[in-house]
């Protein structure tokens, strides 16, 4: 009983992020990170399936007007600028 209802959310969570993945793929992917701007069909055939499962984080990026993928911050990251005392 719980497995199935886990399943039928799951199934819900991601139906749900369909329709906002076929946009994102056309569209959306082009403002958020400007190397995919001259992709071809197949590159955005592949990213749907990630933008249903990410979708509410590709939602607020997109939303917000992000142009470039944010950078990565981690302690080695941050110790190599400096920015951290080891």
């Amino acid at each position: 009983m719980i497995a199935a209802t886990l399943l039928i959310a799951l199934g819900v969570y991601l139906v749900s992020g369909l329709p906002f993945a076929i946009p994102f793929a056309w569209a959306g992917v082009k403002t958020l990170d400007p190397h995919a701007a001259h992709a071809r069909w197949g590159f955005r055939l592949l990213i749907i399936p990630g933008a249903m499962v990410f979708w509410p984080l590709l939602l607020r990026r997109w939303a917000s007007g992000a142009k470039e993928p944010p950078e990565e911050s981690n302690p080695h990251r941050r110790l190599a600028a400096g920015k951290e005392k080891g």
